[in-house]
């Protein structure tokens, strides 16, 4: 068998993807990705959990090749990178059953049209016997689909999170190496996927607190052997309050907006706010994602198109919107000519972010001294509502 060994009896089928470069036809990934799926031996039953994306449908066929044998297929979410290959899984070992959350069922079901009568939908808590090896399924939902759920190896305490406290990571290594790297990664990951759900991460987290981890082995990116370190960034970015940083994701077309907003993050920056600027005609959206997990303010800055915002802008908005970062405070500044309802425009789209709204700076034409003046009262407003919030 090609794979990595965890614990005898326990193997890691990892596919890496290095050259996929974007998720979902929407999310971009730097550094590729890999599909993890998870071979746990019994004394009498052996279980696959989780598989991997059909692109990498013939690496995980290859590491089965001499695996004569699986009675059970987890699908801990069903979302195609993990779920793809279980009609392939099937046809090879046509007596398995899946086992999923009865939420996942008809998923399956619907997306890879494997037949009900091979699918055991199991309750949370419900655990399974390999013989001498126990799964325990935890049901963990919105982190990210509502069917997801959690497989924990009990006399191996190993949990098999699928997405969760993972990272889009191609690697060669089992286990993280680089704490850096994987925390950077795992913070994309967690950004771009995880934090529209945030709350219900909390919850999930709660579940599996008092569990007795020594592996955490997810669906995408290196396995930890250390489990304190994902645990502990994701209850940082869970948890924490938002930093002392405001983000300003901006578009110009004529210079007038990339000049207010260079006046602005010096303003800021003196008065001792740590300032993300984000040119959004250049901008890596993940790293736009990744900034606004621990901003305490967002700046949209916006030129007038049309009568409203420009389309990278509205973008910009509306992705801060979806992800639902711990924001407190919003604003706009931007640049018009004849009449503008960008204000209004980005206002709306940010309205799910539940934040203050500090009252924007839009003016007409190229910056000028009271123009100027104007952001140096936005820069002040902002470090004054930072201070009274006690952000660090």
């Amino acid at each position: 068998m090609k794979a990595n060994k965890i614990r005898d009896g326990v193997y890691m089928l990892a596919a890496a993807h290095w050259e996929r470069r974007l998720f979902d036809s929407l999310i971009p990934l730097p550094d590729g990705t890999s599909y993890n799926a998870y071979l746990v031996e019994g004394q009498e039953k052996t279980a696959l959990i989780d598989t991997v994306d059909p692109m990498k449908a013939d690496f995980l066929m290859g590491h089965l090749q001499d695996v004569k044998n699986i009675d059970y297929i987890i699908s801990n979410h069903a979302e195609q990178d993990h779920s793809g290959c279980i009609p392939l899984m099937i046809e090879k070992y046509p007596d398995a059953k899946v086992i999923a959350t009865p939420k996942a069922k008809p998923m399956l079901k619907d997306l890879l049209l494997i037949p009900e009568e091979k699918i055991i939908a199991v309750e949370d808590g419900e655990t399974l016997s390999l013989g001498k090896r126990t799964l325990r399924f935890i049901h963990a939902p919105w982190v990210h689909w509502p069917e997801t759920m959690l497989t924990y190896l009990e006399e191996d305490h190993i949990l098999f999170p699928c997405d969760f406290l993972g990272s889009h990571l191609a690697t060669s290594e089992m286990f993280v190496s680089d704490e850096c790297v994987v925390y950077e990664a795992a913070k994309r990951y967690y950004a771009e996927i995880m934090m529209p759900f945030r709350t219900a991460i909390q919850k999930n987290l709660e579940k599996i607190k008092d569990l007795n981890i020594e592996i955490i082995a997810p669906s995408h990116g290196p396995a930890h052997n250390k489990p304190e370190f994902i645990l502990k960034a994701y209850s940082e970015w869970v948890y924490g309050e938002p930093k002392n940083i405001a983000v300003i994701p901006y578009v110009s077309m004529h210079g007038s907006v990339k000049k207010m907003v260079e006046y602005l993050v010096e303003a800021l920056a003196e008065k001792g706010v740590s300032v993300a600027p984000h040119d959004l005609t250049a901008t890596d959206v993940g790293r736009l994602a990744m900034a606004l997990v621990d901003a305490a303010t967002v700046v949209i800055g916006t030129p007038a198109v049309l009568a409203g915002a420009h389309p990278a802008a509205v973008y910009a908005a509306y992705l801060a919107n979806a992800l639902r970062p711990k924001t407190k405070f919003i604003s706009i500044v931007g640049s018009y000519s004849w009449g503008s309802k960008a204000i209004d425009q980005i206002s709306g789209l940010l309205s799910g972010l539940r934040a203050e709204v500090i009252p924007p700076v839009f003016i007409k034409g190229f910056p000028k001294e009271a123009d100027y003046r104007a952001l140096d009262s936005l820069a002040e407003n902002i470090a004054q509502k930072h201070r009274e919030s006690n952000l660090k």
